[in-house]
C-alpha cells in the first residue's frame, strides 16, 4: 500500500536558528524557545525528527529584516549566490513540513497554507513561491539518500535591504552549528562574520564570545536601523 503523501518523508534543510535541535523543537512540539518573544502552536505531528544529518549547499546567508520574535535581522538562503551554506537536514514528514512552514509565516498548523503545501510535496522539483510573505518560498535543493530535501526563504534575497542579527538569534544559531557541524567558536565566528547583514555590525571576537556561550554579549557591535519592519 503507497504511503498517503502527507506522511511521505522529507529532508526539511535548516540554515537559520532552526540548526539548533531544541529550537527546532518548538516548531514541532510547541513552545517558546530562550530568547525569543513568541511561543509557537507545534505541529500535529509533534514527533522528533526521524533522523538529523549535517549538509552544505551552494549559495550564501544572509540576514535581512526585522524579527518580531528575536529584535533584529532575521537568516535568509540566497540560491542565486556564491558560496557555501553551512545547514541541518531533518527527516520529517511532508505535513510536519508544511506545518512549520505554516508557523514561519503565523499560519496556523494544518490550515489552508499547510494543506495547500502537502498538495506540492514531495514531487516539487526546483521551486515555488506560495505567497508575498519573506518566508513563501520553497526551494528543493536536490535529494539526500533518494529523498528529496527542501529549505524556505524569500524568492529575491537580493531584494532585501541588510539587518544585523541579534545576539539571541545568533546563540541558536552558533548552537546549532556545533550540533550539526562541529564547529568552534572561532570557526562560527569566521563563517557567519562573512554573512551580510553581519559583517557590518558584528565583530569576529563578539561572535565568537557568543559562540562561546557568553550571555554578556548583548547588542550588535556597531549598532545599525532596523529595516523592512515586518518578520515571522
Amino acid at each position: 500500500m503507497s504511503r498517503h503523501p502527507a506522511e511521505s518523508r522529507i529532508w526539511y534543510v535548516a540554515y537559520g536558528s532552526n540548526l539548533a535541535l531544541a529550537r527546532f523543537r518548538c516548531y514541532l512540539r510547541g513552545g517558546r524557545p530562550a530568547g525569543g518573544s513568541r511561543v509557537y502552536a507545534g505541529c500535529r505531528d509533534p514527533r522528533d525528527p526521524a533522523r538529523t544529518e549535517g549538509v552544505e549547499v551552494a549559495g550564501a546567508l544572509v540576514f535581512a529584516g526585522t524579527s518580531r520574535v528575536w529584535d533584529g535581522g532575521m537568516a535568509f538562503y540566497d540560491r542565486t549566490a556564491h558560496g557555501v551554506v553551512a545547514c541541518r537536514g531533518y527527516l520529517v514528514t511532508v505535513e510536519q513540513f508544511a506545518d512549520v512552514a505554516a508557523q514561519e509565516l503565523r499560519r496556523p498548523p494544518g490550515g489552508e497554507f499547510a494543506h495547500d503545501l502537502v498538495g506540492l510535496l514531495p514531487d516539487l522539483e526546483s521551486v515555488v513561491t506560495t505567497g508575498r510573505g519573506l518566508y513563501e518560498t520553497v526551494v528543493r535543493l536536490g535529494d539526500r539518500d533518494g529523498v528529496p530535501m527542501f529549505t524556505v526563504t524569500h524568492h529575491d534575497v537580493g531584494s532585501l535591504p541588510p539587518a544585523a542579527p541579534s545576539a539571541a538569534y545568533l546563540r541558536w544559531i552558533s548552537t546549532g552549528l556545533r550540533e550539526a557541524h562541529g564547529y568552534d567558536a572561532a570557526r562560527t565566528a569566521r563563517y557567519l562574520g562573512a554573512a551580510r547583514g553581519v559583517r557590518d555590525a558584528w565583530t569576529e571576537r563578539d561572535l565568537a564570545a557568543i559562540a562561546d556561550g557568553d550571555r554578556s554579549v548583548r547588542g550588535p557591535s556597531v549598532p545599525g536601523p532596523s529595516v523592512l519592519g515586518w518578520a515571522p
